[in-house]
């Protein structure tokens, strides 16, 4: 019995250096050859500022960023939320109607395809200049994800499993609530921490084609100045906010999903 704690904390501890201790290290390695590399070659800042350089700009204004991040942050979470808002029901709409799944989730697969950046100009001639522009176009990229990700997962659920379920006269809510929602979880969280960093990337698509505040115009302002470390820093505060928003969705997922991450053994 001893032997077999002692196994499982060997398993637990090798699981967490490849989990999270081997990424970290690689990326250690990683900025350190770029610091490096921009050192020894006297590669121009303009050109590719080192890691170093993008640190003090970022502590130079910090402030400012700051500000920008939020304003991003503000935009992709509020149309991440919506999309969560509209999907829910579209999805378990889909997975209980046959007509649906054959005339709405093909259009939706569809629209799923077409690149954001293209109708980006479209939705700012649509929603205006401010806050809703950004917003809708963070949603339209989460909303076809977390819709086809959800529905996969309701439509997964075994269907001898409900036929047994209708046998013992189980009710419509409770095969939803014991067999197809549990079955749907891990897609739904699959489709949560696809959503969410794509949310972000459609907030600064929208900040890029008409907006005054944001990382995105951030970026865009520091192009024709040739100001990179700037636009460096702005670029680390945007896979700062998607790092912390994906942990956050993956803890959450282990909490109210555990059975996902139960090994075989």
């Amino acid at each position: 019995m001893s032997r077999t704690r002692e196994i499982t904390r060997e398993e637990k501890i090798k699981a967490l250096i490849s989990s999270y201790l081997m990424p970290i290290v690689t990326l250690t390695m990683l900025v350190g050859i770029w610091e490096i590399s921009c050192r020894f070659f006297n590669v121009p800042v303009w050109l590719l500022p080192s890691p170093s350089a993008i640190i003090a700009r970022l502590a130079e204004f910090w402030s400012l960023l700051l500000y920008h991040t939020y304003v991003t942050f503000y935009e992709s979470i509020l149309g991440f939320l919506v999309a969560v808002i509209f999907a829910i029901p579209t999805s378990i709409a889909i997975a209980y109607s046959r007509m649906l799944q054959n005339t709405i989730y093909p259009i939706l697969l569809v629209f799923q395809t077409v690149p954001k950046v293209a109708i980006a100009p479209v939705i700012v001639m649509w929603f205006g200049l401010g806050l809703e522009s950004k917003i809708a176009i963070a949603f339209l990229v989460s909303f076809f994800v977390i819709v086809v990700n959800l529905t996969t997962g309701f439509l997964t659920a075994p269907p001898e499993l409900i036929d047994i379920a209708r046998l013992l006269n189980a009710k419509k809510t409770q095969i939803f609530l014991k067999i197809r929602l549990p079955y749907a979880m891990p897609f739904f969280f699959s489709g949560l921490k696809s959503a969410i960093t794509l949310s972000i990337v459609g907030a600064v698509i929208g900040e890029f084609v008409a907006s005054s505040e944001g990382l995105g115009y951030i970026i865009l302002a520091a192009a024709p100045q040739l100001d990179t470390d700037i636009a460096f820093a702005a670029i680390l505060m945007l896979s700062v906010i998607g790092l912390a928003l994906f942990a956050t969705l993956h803890i959450l997922e282990r909490i109210f999903v555990p059975w996902a991450f139960r090994e075989t053994r």
